[in-house]
């Protein structure tokens, strides 16, 4: 259904046939990307979004830009009832990737430049004429949304820890610093989720995407959330020079430049915010909607703020507050969301089967037996479907399938959850194996697909040695190309 959508959306605009559609990974949001290839090899993105107001906020702002020359996708349709539209495809090189390949590089570093660029002149020159009624949740990061990104961090984080506190003094300092933050001088249009993630490359330009959030604010939360992004881990000497590259690209384009000093205090006071909203988001992507990926950047984030905390003043009296910032960023509360680490002296050894269960549970010639059979019978079942019978959970087109139309997820999480148990166990114990077992009825889609991911999650959060088996591949249905 979601394809045939596509593909109604696509028709709208161009009569070139589409010759195949593939997922993109999805990140934090509900929204789902695809990839469309055209005969000719044309390649566009595919939006399915069933959250009406938040595509409609996407394309106006997205049209708004493009009116200004600014570096955002071209918007080429848009369905009937706004859930699908199709835009430009800008690749897939984004900022993040580029740092992530390459590390701290000077051609990194002047990618990091073109962004503050290409920043400001979002922010000041997009800010002109826009329509901030068209905002998704608030028309301005006033002192209400500051309040309520501190009260984020607050619920999905500070409370989850159980820590004792003055929780009235704690609100009464956080009313305090909304007003502190509130008489900034310089609003303009506020990107709101300005990461390197949301930073695309192409042709060596960058891009940006995903500011659906945005809204009247201070010009200095775009570049606080860029500059201070934990998984960027950009040095004091990259942050303070970008800051200075930045602030001349805003004054270059401001027809008054700006006090630097007021600038620059109040920009501490958003990078605080900054981070302690990532960390109300990762609380509530990975605590509460037990996603693993958001767990897994807990760390990096209160080495973040820890670092904040003990170098940088905010030029504001708040006790309460910074007395609960040096609780949570102490070595016993990043150790609590740090997991075990594998190292070359690790004996443990981890085996995931997939298998059919008419061939019968792999056995394990282990000397100590034990582990985890997980039954994924009761997940939708692709091989019933003509397309996918000569797959395997190995292609993306069965990958696809399970993700977007079964309860896989929700089932991998939960397995996530009780095997993390034992092997975090195991690896404090120096026990040598563990053996996981998925099983299903031809041991060919829905075990191999829950396999696999289950050994890329304990490779990626534990670097332990992981042994995958896919046991019946040798009575697999294949097609005549196989």
């Amino acid at each position: 259904m979601i394809e045939d959508k596509i593909k109604q959306t696509f028709a709208t605009f161009s009569k070139q046939p589409i010759s195949r559609i593939e997922k993109l990974p999805q990140s934090g949001s509900n929204r789902q990307y695809f990839r469309v290839f055209t005969d000719n090899e044309k390649t566009f993105i595919a939006t399915v979004n069933n959250n009406e107001k938040e595509n409609k906020t996407f394309i106006y702002f997205t049209l708004h830009f493009r009116k200004l020359n600014l570096p955002v996708p071209d918007i080429y349709a848009v369905s009937d009832d706004s859930l699908t539209y199709i835009q430009e495809d800008l690749g897939n090189e984004s900022l993040s990737g580029m740092l992530e390949k390459y590390g701290h590089t000077d051609e990194v570093y002047a990618m990091f430049q073109k962004s503050l660029k290409q920043l400001a002149r979002l922010q000041i020159e997009g800010h002109k004429g826009i329509n901030y009624d068209m905002s998704l949740t608030a028309r301005e990061f006033g002192k209400q949304a500051i309040l309520s990104d501190l009260l984020y961090f607050k619920y999905y984080f500070l409370d989850t820890l159980e820590l004792p506190y003055d929780k009235q003094a704690l609100i009464n300092e956080f009313e305090a610093l909304a007003v502190f933050l509130t008489q900034t001088r310089y609003k303009y249009f506020m990107f709101r989720d300005f990461q390197s993630r949301n930073i695309m490359i192409k042709n060596d330009e960058v891009f940006f995407i995903d500011y659906q959030g945005g809204m009247n604010g201070a010009l200095q939360y775009d570049v606080a959330s860029l500059l201070w992004q934990a998984k960027a881990n950009l040095s004091d000497e990259w942050k303070a020079s970008l800051l200075d590259y930045y602030i001349d690209e805003i004054n270059s384009i401001l027809e008054t430049p700006v006090d630097k000093d007021i600038f620059v205090n109040q920009y501490k006071g958003y990078v605080l915010i900054r981070l302690l909203q990532v960390l109300g988001a990762y609380g509530f992507r990975g605590l509460f909607e037990r996603k693993a990926h958001f767990l897994t950047s807990i760390p990096l984030a209160l080495k973040n703020l820890r670092w904040f905390v003990t170098n940088r003043s905010l030029g504001i009296e708040l006790p309460e507050f910074e007395k609960m910032l040096r609780i949570i960023v102490d070595d016993k509360i990043v150790q609590r969301f740090s997991p075990p680490q594998a190292n070359e002296t690790t004996p443990l050894v981890i085996e995931v089967n997939s298998f059919s269960y008419k061939k019968g549970i792999p056995k394990d010639t282990s000397d100590n037996g034990g582990g985890f059979v997980f039954d994924c019978r009761g997940i939708l079942n692709p091989g019933r479907i003509d397309e996918y019978k000569t797959l395997s959970g190995m292609d993306k087109p069965v990958q696809d399938f399970l993700e977007q139309h079964t309860s896989m997820n929700k089932f991998l999480n939960s397995v996530f959850d009780l095997v993390d148990i034992s092997v975090e166990n195991y690896l404090s114990r120096d026990f040598h194996h563990l053996q996981i077992n998925f099983g299903c009825t031809g041991g060919q889609h829905r075990s191999v697909f829950a396999a696999a991911q289950t050994a890329r999650h304990l490779r990626n959060k534990y670097k332990v040695n992981v042994v995958l088996n896919h046991t019946n591949e040798a009575n697999w249905v294949k097609g005549l190309s196989h």
